[in-house]
């Protein structure tokens, strides 16, 4: 596997000047990456009624969305200022890494609270994928071929709204809903192989200043959004104490990053 750091930059174009076979690796590993973070949305609402029949504490079903949903957003604010100081390659492996541990060890849980965490640290992987995935391809496509790659991206997300309920429904009637996650594995393994031998390790400028209190009031405020929206007119009435003041909670942490 390469470790060679590419630090060429085509200034008219807007990318990494590397060869297109390299190019098409590295897309391949971001494809796949945005596979797993998408399909991983969709592939657990068929097997959900399973899952809650297995382990017990329909209660807090809702939570197997929601803990994903909240990790992701929340990462979302960190991983691109990240990104800037470590290098995205190394963001982007250890984005995966963190996505199919998470993967395992929802495959392996015993109870609805492990899974529930196990379904959190999924979404740390997943957010950080779909953040590193799209600035992946600004580094490494030229501008004027920019957008053909990024429709791609955006057919994955198209394909896996049909695909992931496919997949969940079979896994649950035919395997077993555990195999919803470890499908997760394999692919992971590939991505994180192609990723180490493709993405170029770009050599660092200036370190960018890190703004703490921007990076605290987004991520706070994306995850009071993500509660409210997910928990509202389900776990508590929309107009309820405390609905309103997560959307409340919300609006004053963006105001203050604004």
């Amino acid at each position: 596997m390469t470790t060679a750091t590419a630090v060429v930059t085509d200034t008219g174009s807007g990318g990494t000047l590397i060869s297109t076979q390299r190019r098409n690796f590295v897309f391949l590993a971001v494809v796949l990456g945005m596979l797993l973070a998408a399909l991983d949305q969709t592939i657990v609402a068929t097997a959900l009624a399973t899952i809650v029949a297995h382990l017990g504490d329909a209660g807090h079903q809702s939570w197997m969305v929601t803990s994903y949903l909240l990790a992701s957003t929340i990462v979302t604010a960190l991983v691109g200022k990240l990104g800037d100081l470590v290098g995205r390659k190394r963001v982007f492996q250890a984005a995966v890494v963190f996505f199919v541990v998470g993967s395992i060890l929802c495959g392996l849980a015993q109870s609805m609270a492990m899974l529930v965490a196990a379904r959190a640290l999924q979404g740390v992987g997943g957010g950080a994928i779909t953040v590193t995935a799209t600035a992946l391809i600004g580094e490494v496509v030229p501008l004027r071929e920019r957008g053909r790659y990024q429709g791609i991206l955006g057919a994955v997300f198209g394909v896996t709204t049909v695909v992931g309920p496919l997949l969940g429904g079979y896994f649950t009637d035919y395997l077993t809903w555990r195999w919803a996650f470890w499908i997760n594995v394999p692919i992971s393994v590939v991505v994180i192989l192609v990723a180490a031998a493709a993405i170029p390790a770009l050599t660092a400028g200036a370190k960018p200043a890190i703004e703490y209190a921007g990076i605290v009031a987004v991520g706070v405020g994306a995850a009071a959004l993500t509660l409210a929206t997910s928990c509202g007119g389900t776990v508590y009435p929309w107009v309820s104490v405390p609905i309103v003041g997560l959307f409340t909670l919300a609006a004053a942490a963006l105001g203050v990053f604004v």
